[in-house]
């Protein structure tokens, strides 16, 4: 197994998404609705899988007001979460969950250097034995913290919607059959993820859902 290509500038995603449009004539359709496409490269490490766990189920704006207390509390590494009392995490707005998911994320000790270099399926593999990630969540991480050309989000609730319009389907795709579909998609199926997410806000807002 091989890590495949990297996303790691604009050029990068507009040759995948030049590949998608020769390839299939609905993603070539979205992408004349949407424009150009994010690059959405993001850091790796363990201070951005515990922002994901701090967003899980509350608003953007909820978590970016905890995460901001987080980060002024110096409450963003490893060590840091390990020596933190519950008191002082849920100061900064954590659930008793959540703080178990940050201690358990810190005491699991992930070698991130060694995840850049690892095969999707063990990045997936590694980061959901950590109580609290979901392989959504993994899924996510591999595509924008690590680049990754290759991979999709199949839960993505917004991805199969916006799969649902598009291909005319009758109903919303389950993970398991949006991940088939995804197989044509391959080796830019990251790039096909942004075409949908992209598509999606401009079908919604088409249909004058906000």
């Amino acid at each position: 197994m091989t890590v495949g290509r990297i996303i790691e500038t604009p050029d990068c995603v507009s040759e995948g998404a030049q590949w998608l449009a020769n390839t299939c004539p609905r993603l070539a359709h979205a992408m004349e609705q949407t424009g150009p496409l994010p690059l959405r490269r993001r850091p790796d490490g363990f201070a951005q899988l515990l922002s994901a766990i701090v967003s899980q189920q509350v608003s953007v704006a909820s978590a970016n007001a905890i995460w901001k207390r987080l980060k002024d509390a110096k409450l963003t590494g490893p060590r840091k979460i390990m020596w933190a009392t519950d008191d002082d995490m849920r100061a900064v707005g954590l659930s008793r969950q959540k703080i178990r998911y940050a201690r358990a994320l810190a005491d699991a000790r992930i070698d991130y250097k060694a995840l850049r270099d690892a095969p999707n399926e063990d990045v997936i593999t590694v980061l959901t034995e950590v109580p609290g990630i979901g392989v959504w969540t993994a899924e996510i991480y591999a595509m924008f913290s690590l680049g990754r050309a290759d991979v999709i989000a199949p839960g993505d609730l917004a991805l199969q919607e916006a799969a649902r319009i598009l291909y005319d389907l009758p109903k919303r795709p389950t993970d398991k059959e949006l991940r088939k579909m995804a197989e044509d998609w391959s080796p830019w199926r990251s790039v096909a993820a942004r075409v949908l997410w992209a598509y999606y806000r401009v079908a919604k807002d088409r249909e004058g859902i906000r």
